[in-house]
């Protein structure tokens, strides 16, 4: 059976082909069943780049030193007094972020609703930011500045658009339209906080008098968000997890990898980074049992096909229909020039003999991506028919938004 998928992929990628300058689409994957015996094996202990199925390595990470139930605080303090009456806070307004990686438009709009209750709706001062508050995506180390004030600086200008309606451009009037048609807020009276003195990061210095506090969704949550999309701002994680040798090293133990052989670059993927199939595999089996010891499953962090939007359900739309839907929870890896290009598909195939884990992966696919897709999810249709059939699994609750979970916490006025 497995003979029958070998070729008929390879017979694929090599017909799409067929006629081009560069070599055939050539695919390399690794499957193990749920007692971890090896099922299939092409290449599997080849080194590959994994792309963003890093991401899976750095959710085992944050589960084990950080935990599934955490909630990242953004505080807001008045560096001077409130006056209430006149909505007035006379000094600087401080928000002092703890990490939280997936604080976006929409808890700011919590934020700024939370300091209206405080009588806070204009600041004579300043909107000052400290090192470790975010808003908004960036990419990851691609699209982050590199110089922290700068980045900051960047940080403390979009929080003050999104608190002050009169700043916001088409993309937040439908952000803001959205929320509270969610929330079932007045969408013609949004809250509104006007910051008059300009912006700053320093919010670690002096703070000042504590206001209200924004605790985010448990951090499984942003997590699930996080993979489901293959955001690369995952990598913010580091701030609260350690540098990048620390996970290497949780890797090498609780994968039995060789010396040398998992090299890390990034947290998110970008980058170069090696793994072998077989690795991946490992690090699949290894996550399930911290999900276990977690108290979730993985279907609460990775994206299933036919469950939950995302990049699954978008790159592999033969796996959202018919038998296939639900079968697969997986995580997928795109790079679209570095180390000339690559496509992967990592994860859980639920068949009729059993759950199997497995890693599908195309090198060398800059240009071919979409052919790339299409050979890995025949790939995986066959896998799945040749193992009794798929068998679907449970969906977990719908994907939230930012701020779905989030709660905030009126402090001033106590």
């Amino acid at each position: 059976m497995i003979a029958s998928v070998v070729m008929s992929v390879w017979g694929t990628a090599s017909a799409a082909s067929r006629g081009a300058r560069r070599p055939p689409l050539k695919l390399a994957w690794y499957v193990e069943d749920a007692a971890g015996v090896e099922i299939a094996n092409q290449q599997g202990d080849e080194p590959i780049n994994p792309a963003s199925v890093v991401k899976v390595a750095t959710t085992l990470w944050a589960l084990e030193r950080l935990g599934p139930d955490l909630r990242f605080e953004t505080r807001c303090f008045a560096r001077g007094t409130v006056d209430p009456a006149k909505g007035v806070l006379s000094g600087d307004l401080v928000v002092q972020g703890s990490g939280d990686p997936d604080f976006n438009v929409e808890n700011a709009f919590l934020l700024a609703n939370a300091l209206n209750q405080v009588g806070v709706h204009k600041v004579s001062g300043a909107l000052v930011v400290n090192r470790r508050f975010w808003i908004g995506w960036e990419n990851g180390s691609a699209g982050a500045d590199p110089d922290p004030f700068k980045r900051g600086m960047l940080m403390a200008t979009r929080l003050r658009q999104a608190l002050d309606p009169k700043r916001w451009n088409g993309t937040l009037r439908r952000a803001w339209r959205d929320f509270a048609t969610r929330r079932g807020w007045t969408s013609a009276k949004p809250p509104s906080v006007t910051v008059s003195g300009g912006i700053g990061v320093d919010g670690d210095v002096s703070r000042g008098e504590l206001l209200v506090v924004h605790r985010a969704k448990p951090l499984v949550d942003s997590l699930r968000r996080f993979n489901c999309y293959s955001n690369n701002d995952i990598e913010r994680l580091g701030f609260n997890l350690g540098p990048i040798e620390e996970l290497i090293g949780l890797l090498n133990v609780r994968c039995d990898a060789p010396p040398g052989e998992i090299q890390l670059e990034t947290t998110s993927g970008l980058g170069t980074n090696r793994l072998t199939p077989r690795l991946v595999v490992r690090l699949l089996r290894e996550f399930r049992k911290t999900c276990e010891r977690s108290g979730v499953n993985v279907e609460s962090l990775l994206s299933v096909a036919g469950c939950d939007v995302g990049t699954v359900s978008r790159f592999f739309p033969r796996l959202v229909q018919g038998d296939a839907a639900t079968s697969v929870a997986g995580k997928t890896g795109t790079l679209t020039s570095t180390d000339g290009g690559v496509a992967v598909l990592a994860g859980f195939a639920n068949t009729g003999e059993g759950n199997l884990a497995f890693c599908v992966a195309v090198p060398n696919a800059a240009g071919r991506l979409k052919r790339a897709r299409s050979a890995e999810e025949q790939w995986v249709v066959e896998l799945l028919a040749s193992h009794g059939g798929p068998r679907p699994r449970a969906c977990a609750p719908p994907l939230g938004e930012a701020d779905d979970g989030a709660t905030i916490i009126l402090v001033a006025g106590e």
